[in-house]
C-alpha cells in the first residue's frame, strides 16, 4: 500500500472498510437495529424470524414460519448486494429441535446442491412472542464466484 495514500481510513497501515446497515422493506426489529450489517464483503445478520413482509405477523405454523424466515433471509442478503449462494453459515434456534423436518424442507429448497451448502448449527431455545424458529447468517459476498 502506498504510504502517501489518504483515500481510506487507516488503522495500523490497513485501510478499514466502513460498516453499512442493511434494511429491507417489510422486515425490521422493534429495537433500533438493522436486520443486517455489511463491512467490506461480509454481511452479518441479526435475528431473522418467520414474519410476513406485508402483515409483519408470524406465520401460524412452523412450516409457514420456516418458509417466511428463508424468504426474509433471501431478501436481506440480496438487500446487501449478495445472494443465498454467498451465505457461509447459518445458526438456527427452534422451540423444538425434533421438528427439524420443517426446517430441512426449506433448507433443501434454498440450498439444493449438497456440494454447495453453508454450514448450519441448530439449537433448541425458548423463543418469545410466538416464534417457533429464528436464525441469523454470515455471508461472504463474491464467495460463490471464487
Amino acid at each position: 500500500m502506498d504510504p502517501g495514500d489518504q483515500a481510506g481510513q487507516h488503522q495500523g497501515g490497513l485501510t478499514m472498510a466502513k460498516r453499512t446497515s442493511i434494511y429491507v422493506e417489510g422486515f425490521g426489529h422493534k429495537n433500533p437495529i438493522p436486520p443486517a450489517s455489511k463491512i467490506g464483503n461480509l454481511i452479518f445478520s441479526g435475528s431473522i424470524q418467520g414474519t410476513d413482509p406485508v402483515t409483519r405477523k408470524l406465520g401460524a405454523t412452523l412450516e409457514e414460519q420456516c418458509a417466511l424466515m428463508f424468504a426474509n433471509v433471501r431478501r436481506i442478503v440480496e438487500g446487501g448486494g449478495g445472494s443465498t449462494d454467498d451465505i457461509i453459515k447459518m445458526t438456527v434456534w427452534m422451540v423444538d429441535r425434533s421438528q427439524r423436518d420443517a426446517l430441512n424442507a426449506e433448507w433443501l429448497k434454498a440450498f439444493p446442491d449438497p456440494a454447495n451448502r453453508p454450514a448450519r448449527h441448530t439449537m433448541q431455545s425458548d423463543l418469545d412472542l410466538g416464534k417457533l424458529i429464528e436464525c441469523d447468517f454470515i455471508a461472504v459476498l463474491g464467495a460463490a464466484d471464487a
